[in-house]
């Protein structure tokens, strides 16, 4: 798959949480191919202490709008510039980087974390397309925490879970009753790992094909660095350019 170097013309930014920036990039023609799963790497200017490019997940390409999404959770100093970015302005990114999730149609349970919940938004849709059946499960420490519901709703089911139970059912998303009631073709996760160690449990106790998505720290995104690296079945892989996606077969969770 073709990688491009491009700066893109910042048509919108919001802030969907204290914690989170939602940056709507202008793409190019033609549009280039974005597979769900697959993350951007954004070169931070005007930060004095960010000199290495930052990895940012594709949360949704609006091809109608001819956009790339990005959801950024602020939490250094590198996402706080890029919390500052007002339309108008132009980012250099290299993308699109990495291998996504299995598209298929069928059945999908698309289970997410934090802002783990971004690339899942974009496979959900794909899968729709597809004419399979996206079903969300998203879990966060409290309501609050749970970024542009309006979107997964409009896409497929949208279940959560909160930890203090200020939405949908109490708990971490492994205790939903959904786990009991219904039952898929396929489960794709990303969040922190020990919450996407938690569903591949459930996973292979279910006999159920499950992907997660690493977020192993990535410097260079091309797989030269080597900061990425995660032990596999198969040896060790850089997660960017391997990953980020993988079967969980194939790893040590």
């Amino acid at each position: 798959m073709k990688k491009y170097q491009s700066r893109l013309l910042v048509n919108e930014v919001t802030h969907p949480s204290a914690k989170h920036v939602l940056v709507k990039l202008a793409l190019e023609e033609p549009l280039p191919e974005i597979k769900a799963g697959q993350f951007v790497e954004i070169l931070v200017e005007n930060s004095v202490s960010t000199f290495l490019r930052r990895p940012i997940s594709v949360h949704y390409v609006d091809e109608a709008r001819k956009e790339l999404w990005l959801l950024i959770a602020v939490v250094g100093d590198g996402t706080r510039t890029l919390a500052t970015l007002k339309a108008g302005d132009t980012l250099d990114i290299v993308f699109p980087l990495g291998n996504g999730f299995t598209i298929e149609k069928c059945r999908t349970l698309l289970v997410g974390g934090g802002v783990g919940v971004a690339p899942l938004l974009y496979a959900g849709k794909k899968i729709r397309e597809l004419g399979g059946e996206p079903v969300f499960l998203l879990g966060a420490r409290t309501a609050g925490d749970l970024i542009g519901m309006d979107m997964f709703r409009n896409i497929g089911q949208t279940l959560t879970t909160t930890e203090d139970g200020t939405d949908g059912e109490k708990g971490f998303v492994t205790d939903h009753s959904i786990w009991q009631t219904e039952t898929f073709d396929r489960i794709a996760v990303c969040g922190p790992k020990p919450m996407m160690a938690a569903v591949a449990k459930k996973a292979r106790q279910l006999g159920t094909r499950c992907e997660v998505s690493l977020e192993n720290m990535m410097a260079c995104g091309l797989g030269a660095c080597l900061c990425c690296v995660e032990k596999t079945t198969e040896g060790n892989v850089c997660v960017c350019k391997d990953g980020p996606v993988f079967d969980i077969e194939k790893l040590y969770i």
